[in-house]
């Protein structure tokens, strides 16, 4: 997994033939202070007022993130895959790597451990520059010795800024096993002297912020455990971590945790709740932690996105709405639990009630406040509070409906994508059966992510599992047909992952499909495939008409806040192309020529 990455970043490395003797930039004294007469000047704009306009998330971010190991390590790697990740989150980053500087900034050093010193004072002082001016410096270099990282180090203490070092500490075996260039080789050999790790020394780090090992590892992973490292260090909002919060309370703790939901007050839920508690256990909404509380419900309502702890895409608001009498018996309650049918399935805490204003949210959310739309009704026929909390989810929500083994969680997805070896996913959501206009576009997509590159894209089939309104298809009839087409082969069954989507369906257009979007991303999902008119429908009253502009779903979510790592896909028009009697994407100056299978019409057939 590493070595294909190393293999595209790799560079020759600096001490091909070297001898440090005959290095002329060699210095003994790169430390002392030369000029005289120099006084350090206080900027005029503090770091709190760069933290404010400087990227997309508010707040100074500036540190310094030191990459240390052997050649071959990965650092480089890492390092640019990290840049990547945050700078597609708002958050500024800049690589140094060490080919680069010692083209430019420190070409007249060679790698006597004296030239080895000021390499890595010369950068110390660079990165201390980008982080004070509000950036993450990520820094990748050998850097064999600790005295020199804790120089490092304390030029960033001295100042106040945050300094990570990072150790890559892939072992010198796999290091020489993933030798792109051969310089191990040559190393051994003797061709190249001074050669770290063979004949000078690299200095383990004694107490490094993070230890890596890339060995059977993904980048992504690698990158991940960096990332929460700098969340718990408030260098980066909890909204840019790809780690799924899952609420389902575990195995060990779940006899306890029903034990304690027995004895609390109780409220029966509807199975439209019970969906929605399903959503939030399995970590489809991170960051939620629960059913919205007032704060976040006005973030979703107003914004489309929860805003505390950095910028996070959330068009439609997990709500519980509730009756007025269940909210007078939980009067003062700090706890209580959830029930389906009877049966406990949550503890919801410290909960908050707050008035449950259906017409503005529906105007809101849909843009009309009509009971012939079947969700707007649902919402109207609902308690008149909503009640938000934390939730402890008492174990996976099953409905024993034969299709329990297609609803995977996040986490179980991500998993599945890892053994696949996937180094892109691309997602596609659909409420109907599969056409071929569908398959046509989705095997397109794959095609394009190959010419791009990619050696394993997979496709994550994802049709939605939870509500839908009446005259929808039912789910077993369509899983039973999208099962089939993989059958037979018209998606390739080896590099597709079929799994159910359980949130419902609300038919909120350009509004809900930010939220379908969204979701897929806590499957390590990277490109979603937009349709045509998306969580769309009829509008209810005459005339015949759409309530949303069929286009403007796939318009949002190539501007939508929160989404910028996610790649989006057009959607195709396609329709079966009489003359070649077969699918083709739609070419208007031969209309005539096509036959158009809507979803309204696919409906009708396989109903």
């Amino acid at each position: 997994m590493f070595t294909s990455m190393l293999e595209g970043n790799m560079k020759p490395y600096r001490q091909n033939g070297f001898d440090p003797k005959n290095e002329p930039g060699s210095a003994k004294h790169h430390n002392d202070q030369k000029a005289t007469n120099v006084f350090a000047q206080k900027h005029n704009v503090s770091r709190t007022k760069r933290g404010e306009v400087l990227g997309s998330r508010g707040g100074f971010r500036g540190c310094t993130i030191w990459f240390t190991g052997l050649s071959g390590a990965g650092k480089t790697t890492i390092s640019f895959a990290l840049e990547e990740y945050l700078v597609a989150r708002g958050i500024p980053a800049y690589g140094l790597d060490g080919d680069n500087v010692r083209t430019g900034l420190n070409k007249n050093l060679g790698f006597a451990p004296e030239d080895r010193e000021e390499n890595i004072r010369r950068v110390a002082e660079v990165g201390k520059l980008f982080a004070d001016s509000g950036v993450v410096a990520l820094c990748s270099f050998v850097s064999p010795y600790n005295n020199d990282r804790e120089l490092a180090r304390q030029l960033h203490k001295s100042v106040g800024l945050p300094f990570f070092e990072i150790h890559v500490a892939t072992s010198l075996e796999e290091c020489e096993k993933r030798d792109v260039k051969g310089l191990y080789k040559k190393a051994r050999a003797g061709i190249i002297k001074g050669f770290t790790g063979i004949d000078q020394p690299y200095e383990i780090p004694v107490n490094p912020e993070v230890t890596i090992n890339t060995e059977n590892r993904t980048v992504d992973d690698c990158v991940q455990q960096i990332v929460e490292i700098l969340q718990e260090n408030d260098i980066v909002p909890r909204s840019a971590v790809e780690k799924v919060i899952d609420l389902t309370v575990s195995e060990a703790n779940l006899p306890k945790a029903i034990e304690e939901a027995e004895k609390l007050p109780s409220v029966e839920i509807t199975k439209l709740d019970c969906q929605w508690l399903q959503v939030l256990g399995e970590g489809w909404a991170t960051p939620l932690t629960g059913f919205m509380r007032e704060r976040e419900y006005l973030q979703c309502q107003h914004f489309n996105c929860l805003l505390d702890d950095g910028v996070t895409n959330q068009s439609v608001p997990i709500v519980l709405p509730i009756s007025t009498e269940d909210k007078e018996k939980l009067a003062g309650c700090k706890q209580f639990t959830l029930r389906y049918n009877g049966v406990a399935k949550a503890i919801i805490r410290d909960p908050e009630f707050y008035e449950h204003r259906k017409e503005e949210r529906c105007a809101r959310q849909f843009g009309m406040f009509n009971d012939g739309h079947p969700y707007i009704k649902m919402i109207n026929d609902s308690g008149d509070w909503l009640v938000g909390g934390d939730v402890d989810v008492l174990g996976r929500i099953l409905w024993n409906d034969g299709l329990d083994q297609y609803r995977l969680t996040p986490n179980q997805l991500r998993a599945q994508f890892r053994e696949m070896h996937a180094d892109a996913v691309f997602a596609f959501q659909l409420r109907n059966p599969v056409h071929n206009g569908h398959a046509l576009l989705m095997n397109d997509c794959k095609r394009q992510l190959v010419e791009r590159g990619f050696k394993k894209p997979v496709l994550l089939l994802h049709p939605l599992g939870g509500w839908t309104k009446d005259d929808d298809v039912p789910l077993s009839v369509r899983m039973e047909q999208h099962k089939a087409i993989m059958d037979e082969g018209v998606l390739d069954p080896e590099s597709t992952v079929l799994a159910i989507f359980p949130s419902p369906m609300m038919y909120a257009g350009p509004t809900e499909v930010q939220w379908h979007a969204k979701a897929r991303m806590s499957t390590g999902a990277n490109f979603y495939i937009v349709g045509r008119d998306p969580a769309g429908m009829p509008h209810p009253d005459p005339p015949k008409r759409d309530i949303y502009e069929p286009t403007h779903g796939g318009k949002v979510l190539r501007m939508a806040p929160g989404l910028t790592q996610l790649e989006i896909i057009p959607f195709k028009v396609a329709a079966y192309d009489m003359k070649a009697k077969a699918m083709a994407f739609f070419d208007p100056h031969r209309k005539e020529d096509f036959d158009f299978i809507s979803g309204t019409r696919m409906r009708g057939l396989a109903r």
